[in-house]
């Protein structure tokens, strides 16, 4: 079954960016050569969901084709159509997934921003996560995970360490936490 997998990354102290947009904190691990596995997970998916605020600072980086062969859908309350490989959904997030999911096809990769994890987390639709973790605090920002989403228990599969600080953590979801028998 095609898998939603969260991969992202936040400072040490939870912030995906700063108030104002800002990911010039990523840099601070940025090395030649060095994409943390990135391309390979790429290659596991070949589908991506964006919020559109990620999606309009995406577009700031300059790349003429995003994501090229996969499609993608940004969840926007304001935006419509089509651009290029760029659907703009306005629908029911739960809708999308189950859709997707009935389709034939490699992984679903879901890049933020916070209001999009949100509404994905507080339906349980995640189901992996791989967090990449950078030695800075920020002290104030966009947060990752936002108060007030259920809770969720997790088995961390793999953890990884770079030169650089990074810590990279990898996170299968289990089964509904209501479920569990510690509630």
């Amino acid at each position: 079954m095609r898998q939603v997998i969260l991969y992202i990354a936040m400072s040490l102290d939870g912030y995906i960016a700063r108030e104002d947009d800002n990911l010039d904190f990523l840099a601070r691990v940025e090395r030649p050569g060095e994409d943390y596995g990135y391309e390979a997970f790429q290659q596991t998916v070949d589908t991506v969901i964006w919020g559109r605020r990620t999606y309009e600072k995406v577009l700031t980086f300059g790349q003429k084709v995003l994501h090229p062969g996969k499609k993608i859908y940004v969840l926007s309350r304001t935006r419509t159509g089509y651009v290029g490989n760029v659907e703009f959904y306005g629908g029911d997030p739960k809708a999308l997934i189950a859709s997707l999911r009935e389709q034939k096809g490699k992984h679903i990769y879901c890049d933020g921003g916070g209001e999009v994890v949100a509404a994905l987390l507080k339906e349980h639709l995640i189901d992996k996560l791989i967090v990449s973790v950078i030695p800075h605090l920020l002290g104030s920002g966009i947060r990752l995970f936002r108060d007030g989403r259920p809770e969720h228990l997790l088995t961390l599969t793999k953890s990884l360490t770079f030169p650089s600080g990074l810590v990279q953590l990898w996170y299968d979801r289990l089964p509904d936490a209501a479920s569990s028998p510690n509630r």
